[in-house]
């Protein structure tokens, strides 16, 4: 007969009972339940967690503090122009999902940004969220275009498009020489 509804059950010593701690020395774990003889962990409030280092100062409290994490933090993954021309043919649009499929940039990403390594030997259109410089001249001397958000001029890419000379924080860039 095959196991049934009405003949389920655990395998052997897959079950325990609970052990009943301090009831009475009959049951073999009565008197001090199992903690020993006096010290720190027989008292109640017993295990001190982790970190704790018996009284003396804890690591975590010796260490000082340093820097700060900003919540607001935008997180851009990076992805080269060489990637692109080994993985995309011409004329192919490269966005978000496409970089995604091809396993360039990691299926949590929201957002990417062009960078200029590798080389670039035909034309692309490339949408990306962020651009640098270099990369954007690449795409356009191999041909294609890169398509950025709108309002992403400045921070985009390290030149801005369509003005001579930017500022972004306190640093000054020449006008793109592609033009």
């Amino acid at each position: 007969m095959g196991t049934t509804l009405a003949t389920l059950q655990p395998p052997a010593g897959a079950k325990h009972r609970r052990k009943r701690l301090g009831r009475g020395y009959g049951s073999g774990h009565g008197t001090t339940a199992g903690r020993g003889q006096k010290g720190q962990t027989a008292r109640s409030g017993a295990p001190k967690g982790p970190g704790f280092e018996g009284g003396q100062m804890p690591l975590q409290r010796r260490l000082p503090k340093r820097g700060f994490k900003n919540p607001f933090r935008v997180a851009y993954a990076a992805c080269n122009v060489g990637d692109l021309a080994r993985l995309f043919q011409a004329g192919e649009v490269v966005d978000l999902a496409g970089l995604k499929t091809r396993g360039l940039v990691p299926r949590r990403a929201e957002r990417w940004k062009l960078l200029a390594e590798g080389e670039l030997g035909h034309a692309l259109v490339v949408q990306a969220q962020a651009c640098s410089a270099a990369a954007l001249a690449k795409v356009a001397a191999a041909g294609g275009r890169v398509e950025l958000p709108p309002g992403r001029g400045r921070g985009a890419c390290g030149a801005r498009l369509g003005a001579a000379v930017g500022r972004r924080r306190g640093r000054r860039y020449p006008a793109a020489e592609h033009e």
